[in-house]
């Protein structure tokens, strides 16, 4: 048994488990030096150091790091051993009473309970003390000095939920040398130049704005045609799959969220109700409230219910492309990542119990061909289930044991015959139901999930859905809610920073950019641009009086991938100079096979621009 928060993260090298695990009790020990009658939460190591939580007396930034640092090293240079201790829980509770720390103390009590335990183990190191199982390395000489780094300091509620206190979370890297620190930063660092945030901006893709709000991302014109072409992608894939169309409105009677059951469960994730006096057929004022939208499916499961359904129409599935609206926490809300107002790439498929494995099937081969088109390779697959021992439960999930413990077996019995490698979230599930959740690694290491499919028994029936079955009674469908190109907010987030702002030219705003190497040349690059633009595609002119070489890099830093250069010669022979992108060869064609090529490069969704031979 575990008595820290150890995250994800498990270390095939078990010394360097050891030495981040260590050095967050190192950390710790620093920490309440330099602050004392400060609290611990959790400290456990992570894939790529470590973190430490605290509810501290008096705060701590970055500019406090070498302060801190300087006394892990002499931590670490003074030798201290690591001694492990198990106490009976009496005990351990009178010691965590006596040592003040309540967050320890409370987790404590909840281990015993729920698992029954009679002892509780404890790490002395120095005279630091701490609730944990370990294991740590003999003593702090064996840590190089020189092989971690503190890296940033972030809010983190206690036990991740928004009810609890918000504690200081203190990250760190760790790794076995100074070497294999020096090189991570180095790439991490890298990373940031492709954080989205800022790319986002250099690139006029999206702006946030006070007056709007915190959390309501503008798309400019840019980002307005990267979400124009992921629409296009995903209306092709889902007419292939089947999908029919609909569109929905972004407000509805709080009392459907009510009867679907996302209320109250999702109240604290919803804007607050708006409340209007209408007036009824027979005149009489009555007051509704409405809210706006959270999710699709309680739209959704009305058009359904629209009209009386066969078995015959089954599997029914509906596709759209809808804003929805969440009220995210102000302290989580950044970039475009962690969002209040998004547009969800959102589906929802009506089948029997007997089409669940077949749709879902069909649903994870719709996703890796998106994921194919967009040359992400990068991901792996999450089943989250719900927490059974969660004290919780009843508030977060629906309160159907048999259900919950049948639907989650379909879809594990599914993973295993696609002979998929899988991962178990326990505690990550819907409140209706199992789900997969595809997960990406960021630029900065971090896991996201940034797609989903969802099984749902419990709202249909809420609802009161059915479908006439072939043996004449009504039936209750099920419901699979998925969304392989998750919302336009968050995919394009992971896009950027994926091709760090470098888009394969099907999905690149600006798809050509014409340089003519005077302005006498200006009428043949209009040409080429008009003819361009007749086949719909995205080319200007560069029309600034300056110098090629200052033309081609401006181009260059807005990451535009494929740059025709025409003078006098290209011009005389009909011709256009190609440069592309990150590519130092240049390539002279006829502008009419450069037409062609770049045509169905698009059309194709090809990652390189080719040329195609007539």
């Amino acid at each position: 048994m575990s008595f820290e928060h150890q995250g994800e993260f498990q270390s095939d090298d078990e010394q360097l488990y050891r030495v981040r695990h260590s050095l967050a009790h190192v950390l710790a020990q620093a920490v309440l030096q330099l602050r004392p009658g400060s609290t611990l939460g959790f400290g456990p190591p992570i894939k790529d150091g470590f973190y430490y939580d605290f509810a501290l007396s008096e705060p701590i930034t970055d500019a406090d790091f070498p302060e801190i640092e300087r006394l892990m090293k002499k931590i670490l240079k003074s030798g201290q051993r690591f001694y492990q201790e198990n106490l009976p829980k009496s005990d351990a509770f009178v010691r965590l009473a006596e040592m003040g720390e309540p967050y320890k103390q409370e987790y404590a009590e909840e281990l015993c309970d729920k698992h029954d335990l009679d002892s509780l183990s404890f790490y002395r190191n120095g005279s630091f003390v701490d609730m944990c199982e370990g294991p740590h390395v003999d003593t702090t000489k064996e840590i190089p000095r020189d092989s971690f780094k503190l890296r940033s300091v972030a809010g983190a509620y206690w036990r991740g939920d928004s009810d609890n206190q918000m504690l200081t979370r203190i990250y760190a890297w760790a790794f076995l040398s100074k070497e294999e620190l020096d090189s991570y930063v180095q790439a991490y660092e890298l990373a940031q130049e492709r954080d989205h945030k800022k790319l986002g901006k250099q690139l006029g893709i999206y702006t946030i704005d006070n007056d709007i709000g915190r959390g309501l991302p503008l798309w400019l014109p840019n980002g307005t045609i990267i979400r124009d072409e992921l629409e296009k992608l995903a209306f092709e894939l889902e007419f292939q799959a089947g999908y029919q169309r609909v569109s929905t409105p972004h407000i509805a009677k709080q009392e459907l969220f009510f009867q679907t059951g996302h209320l109250p469960y999702y109240a604290e994730d919803m804007y607050p109700p708006m409340e209007l006096v209408e007036q009824t057929d027979q005149g009489e004022k009555v007051k509704e409230a409405y809210v706006l939208k959270p999710m699709n499916c309680p739209h959704h499961h009305k058009i359904f219910d629209a009209e009386p359904r066969s078995y015959r129409e089954l599997p029914l599935r509906l596709a759209e492309y809808s804003h929805v609206y969440r009220f995210e926490e102000s302290g989580a809300v950044g970039g475009l990542v962690r969002v209040r107002g998004m547009c969800m790439n959102d589906a929802h498929i009506y089948c029997t119990e007997e089409q669940i494995k077949s749709e879902f099937r069909n649903v994870m081969e719709l996703y890796a061909d998106a994921y194919r088109i967009l040359g992400l390779e990068s991901y792996y697959l999450r089943l989250s289930k719900s927490d059974p021992e969660d004290p919780k439960r009843k508030q977060k999930y629906v309160d159907n044991p048999s259900a919950w413990i049948k639907s989650e077996a379909i879809i594990e019995e599914l993973l295993n015959e696609m002979e998929v490698d899988f991962v178990i979230g326990v505690g990550e599930a819907a409140f209706y139901g199992p789900k997969i959740d595809v997960q990406f690694p960021t630029v900065t290491g971090r896991d996201e999930s940034v797609s989903t499919v969802q099984l749902d028994f419990a709202v249909p029936a809420r609802l009161g859905l059915s479908y006439v079955g072939s043996d004449g009674l009504d039936h209750v469908p099920y419901c699979i809610h998925r969304a392989p190109l998750s919302t336009h907010e968050r995919i394009v987030a992971y896009l950027i920073e994926h091709y760090g702002g470098a888009f394969p030219t099907w999905l690149s705003p600006v798809q050509v950019k014409v340089i003519t190497v005077s302005d006498q040349f200006h009428d043949y690059g209009r040409k080429i641009v008009s003819a361009l633009r007749a086949r719909f595609i995205r080319a200007e002119l560069a029309e600034e009086s300056d110098t090629v070489s200052k033309k081609v890099r401006a181009a260059t830093v807005n990451k535009i991938p494929n740059l025709l250069i025409v003078g006098s010669q290209e011009e005389q022979d009909r011709t256009v100079t190609l440069r592309r992108y990150g590519i130092r060869e240049q390539l002279t064609l006829p502008f009419e096979q450069f037409q062609d090529s770049i045509q169905q490069t698009i059309d194709q969704r090809a990652p390189e621009f080719r040329v195609f031979e007539k």
